[in-house]
């Protein structure tokens, strides 16, 4: 019996790795996709949003939830959509990301006292947490880095000769990445070294 018990939590461990792994393949073909096509992005952004200020219109009517709750939801996606003016270039230090990023940690406060206090069926606790707290900073965060891939529209000289061109320039900028694709960089960098050929 007691063979089986060990087996079921390495079982259980190795689970939990291949979800893992395949949750970072995803995490990164998304960021990968964000880049590629930041126009389509930005759009896909801009009707999540709408998609969740309809959502938290719809609970306000038909709900009997705090209004604490969904105008604080509804003032958060206002926020989020200020970021939308300047896509794909998020700047991480600019006051508007960082009350936005304030008001997600403040979102999930409310929900969780909320329903910690009130009981609803699990899918519907879910299904708020999804739709209302989750898909536009989970979209904005697989998009942060996206402006590595955008071209350039004013050059500044960086060498003190002054004989760097555009295009030189752009390319040197561009090996360096920011946001969650360079995170997975550094990941596979430290886990899978590079291999020297033989010849």
């Amino acid at each position: 019996m007691w063979f089986l018990y060990l087996l079921s939590w390495f079982a259980t461990f190795v689970q939990v790795c291949l979800v893992t792994l395949a949750l970072a393949a995803g995490l990164y073909y998304l960021a990968e996709l964000v880049e590629e096509y930041t126009v389509l992005t930005g759009r896909i952004i801009k009707w999540l949003l709408l998609l969740t200020a309809g959502t938290y219109i719809g609970l306000i009517l038909f709900e009997d939830l705090p209004y604490y709750l969904t105008l604080a939801g509804l003032l958060s996606t206002g926020f989020y959509s200020l970021l939308l003016m300047n896509f794909p270039f998020i700047e991480l230090m600019s006051p508007i990301f960082i009350l936005s990023c304030v008001l997600v940690f403040i979102n999930h406060y409310l929900a969780f006292r909320y329903f910690a206090d009130v009981w609803h069926p699990f899918s519907e606790v879910l299904a708020f947490f999804t739709i209302c707290l989750w898909l536009v900073p989970f979209a904005f965060f697989v998009s942060l880095s996206a402006n590595d891939n955008v071209l350039p529209t004013t050059h500044k000289h960086s060498d003190s000769k002054g004989n760097e061109d555009i295009v030189t320039s752009y390319f040197n900028k561009r090996s360096k990445r920011s946001g969650i694709l360079s995170l997975f960089d550094k990941v596979k960098d430290s886990v899978l070294p590079e291999r020297t050929k033989r010849f």
